[in-house]
């Protein structure tokens, strides 16, 4: 009821403004990204105004507290799109981890997945060199029930390792990189594409390393959360980083408002992977775009309109009304 009113003023202010303002003939729709030093604020900016060029809607990319609070903000008619990390999506429709207390969220499609999110594990101690050395130590692990957070209980369990051996820090991208400079935190999960803006400032202004996650560590990890995938982060990644960084990674995903239409969805979607080269000069995010990585792994139904779009380009996908 909540969210019907919603949209049901949504629509009449939309009407409103097109009365007023004949001049103004887009549609206003609003995409939750996250925060303003990490990629979905960044990236979603960029697709925003893909959106906004070859639709007829006017998409807005605004700051939020990204994945959950995403798929939350779709359910309650705030906002028509969003990003979200794949295994966040998976935990909403699901029911389980962050969403236990709240139950299942399933008032979203997924639109497509966009790239890679890396987890990154981030210190400025030398003699931090395992995740077995986060013992002890203060770890920002992201805010309570984020996706950060449940990657970093899921890195931690892989290492024999849980909270309660950690001095756990709840803090966002940007609070992690302060609190690193300033020495009161001694390690810190990062949960982004990479290079992540925020790691990158805090390697050409002070250095940081980057822990690996690797071998039996990764292994175990993997095996129990088959949702991650090894990846490896390049060489010069960041400065200072002359080494490859082996460690795991989820999919950021656009997920829509499973109540959007057909025809709608289908011109969001196709205006964002229409234009998957445009898109890659402005962010190097969008070198990933493509059909194939966009239909892969995903665990809830698409939208009817993406999955038109994808049909089109040789892959079907599941959808559910």
């Amino acid at each position: 009821m909540k969210k019907r009113m919603r949209q049901s003023l949504y629509c009449i202010t939309v009407v409103a403004l097109l009365v007023l303002l004949p001049g103004c003939s887009k549609q206003r729709m609003m995409m939750g990204t996250g925060g303003t030093s990490g990629t979905y604020y960044a990236f979603g900016g960029v697709l925003a105004q893909y959106m906004k060029n070859y639709t007829d809607y006017s998409v807005t990319a605004v700051s939020t507290a990204a994945s959950k609070a995403n798929i939350q903000s779709i359910g309650d008619g705030d906002y028509q799109m969003g990003f979200t990390q794949s295994d966040v999506m998976s935990y909403a429709w699901e029911g389980s981890r962050s969403f236990e207390t709240d139950g299942p969220c399933r008032d979203f499609r997924v639109m497509g997945a966009l790239y890679a999110e890396t987890v990154q594990l981030i210190t400025m101690k030398e003699d931090i060199k395992t995740v077995s050395d986060l013992k002890g130590r203060s770890v920002s692990i992201g805010a309570p029930g984020s996706g950060v957070y449940f990657n970093a209980m899921d890195v931690l369990e892989g290492a024999g390792l849980s909270v309660d051996d950690i001095k756990p820090q709840y803090q966002s991208f940007d609070d992690s990189k302060e609190a690193l400079k300033d020495g009161q935190i001694d390690a810190a999960f990062i949960v982004a594409g990479a290079p992540t803006s925020a790691i990158t400032e805090l390697a050409t202004t002070n250095g940081v390393f980057l822990i690996p996650i690797e071998g039996e560590l990764r292994d175990n990890i993997m095996s129990l959360c088959p949702f991650y995938a090894p990846m490896e982060i390049p060489a010069q990644t960041y400065p200072g980083q002359n080494e490859p960084i082996n460690t795991i990674t989820i999919k950021a995903t656009m997920v829509v408002d499973a109540d959007l239409d057909e025809e709608t969805v289908y011109q969001l979607t196709k205006a964002v992977f229409d234009h998957a080269e445009d898109i890659a000069k402005e962010n190097a995010k969008g070198e990933e775009l493509s059909i194939e990585n966009a239909t892969s792994g995903m665990t809830v139904p698409f939208h009817a309109g993406a999955a038109r779009y994808f049909e089109e380009n040789g892959v079907k996908v599941a959808t559910q009304e």
